[in-house]
């Protein structure tokens, strides 16, 4: 039987790259090459005392912006995360009661005018005939006083007409100043009433962080001590540092009776505050001046080294048939001196630099570092 003609000509050319110089034969790019991972030995540093807590961002100024008069509202014109500027209208309430307050003390402003022109004429009236002898002096005396009191409600009555005023501006809520809108507390048709929250606002610089200390460490930190602020690494530094310091710091000069802590607040620089929102969690590590020798020296590794995967925290630990993957239990992150290691290594043993590499097939330890 004869060979089909596509047959022949695939044979033939698999024959040719499988001999033909420079051409790797096919069923060698599957073999994989050794990779060689620099390695970091495990040891021992001393490190500053401290501890690390939780803190969260928080505006330095925020304002909850209220209801100055009673109606309803008609209009709410921002949401949540929209940018506002000073003066900004955000939103109307209902304005017809104020409207016919301001009507009201224009008519009582006018008869206030009425009134002392009558006034006014009285008097020189009375003292036109008090000079020809006609009126007594006491009759002049009334008239004069009921100028006076004429003046005084024409007074009142202007006065009336100002506060109906303001009272009528009040039904526009206006921005306090250029930021954003953090929440809102109303809808439209809500009923408003003095004092009632209508939205929250808050300026995106500058930024703080505010942490509850424990009573017992917060007597433990003097005011030389150093505390750091963990940003999101896009923030940081290069090299990953991203550890920095605040540009204040105040102690609040009470603790919360109930959970017995003392909150501090820690403002950011505007460059380190870049990127971040209110409510957002940070790291807070205080850092002691007095060092550790005495309770023992701590374990230490570069944060480079450890493979983060969820809740797991692991290093590939070299051994003589290659790597192999083992959980750790972290510590502290002391920034540049690295990473606090409570469980899982012990001095001495070596360690992937770069744990991806060390994952891959054929990665073989380098020279140890």
């Amino acid at each position: 039987m004869p060979v089909p003609l596509f047959r022949s000509v695939s044979k033939s050319l698999l024959i040719a790259c499988v001999f033909l110089p420079g051409v790797a034969p096919l069923w060698a790019a599957g073999v994989s090459q050794a990779v060689s991972v620099p390695l970091h030995t495990v040891a021992q540093g001393s490190v500053g005392a401290g501890f690390e807590l939780d803190g969260v961002i928080q505006p330095v100024k925020q304002s909850t912006v209220s209801a100055q008069t009673a109606g309803r509202i008609v209009s709410l014109l921002v949401k949540a995360g929209d940018a506002v500027r000073a003066g900004q209208l955000l939103a109307t309430i209902d304005e017809r009661e104020a409207q016919v307050g301001w009507q009201r003390s224009q008519a009582q402003l006018a008869q206030a005018q009425a009134d002392l022109r009558v006034a006014q004429a009285n008097v020189l009236r009375n003292r036109d005939l008090q000079s020809k002898g006609f009126v007594s002096q006491a009759a002049l005396d009334v008239a004069e006083s009921q100028l006076q009191g004429a003046q005084a409600g024409r007074d009142q009555a202007q006065a009336g007409v100002q506060q109906a005023a303001l009272a009528q501006g009040y039904s526009r809520v206006l921005a306090p100043y250029d930021g954003r809108v953090l929440d809102t507390e109303a809808q439209v048709g809500d009923l408003a009433v003095p004092g009632k929250p209508l939205l929250t606002v808050y300026a995106p610089l500058p930024l703080r962080v505010v942490v509850q200390v424990p009573g017992s460490l917060s007597q433990l930190i003097g005011p030389t001590d150093q505390i750091e602020v963990r940003l999101p690494s896009a923030v940081g530094a290069a090299g990953g540092a991203n550890w920095m310091q605040p540009v204040a710091r105040t102690t609040l000069p009470s603790a919360d009776p109930v959970a017995q802590t003392v909150e501090w607040r820690l403002d950011l620089s505007a460059q380190a505050a870049q990127g971040l929102v209110p409510g957002q969690q940070m790291a807070v590590r205080f850092a002691s001046s007095q060092s550790v020798a005495a309770s023992g020296a701590r374990l230490l590794i570069p944060a480079a080294t450890v493979l983060r995967r969820g809740e797991l925290n692991a290093v590939y630990v070299a051994g003589d048939k290659g790597f192999a993957l083992r959980a750790v239990r972290l510590g502290g992150d002391h920034g540049a001196r690295g990473i606090e290691v409570l469980a899982g290594l012990k001095a001495g043993e070596r360690i992937a630099l770069d744990p991806i590499k060390a994952g891959l097939t054929g990665a073989v330890p380098a020279a140890t570092r």
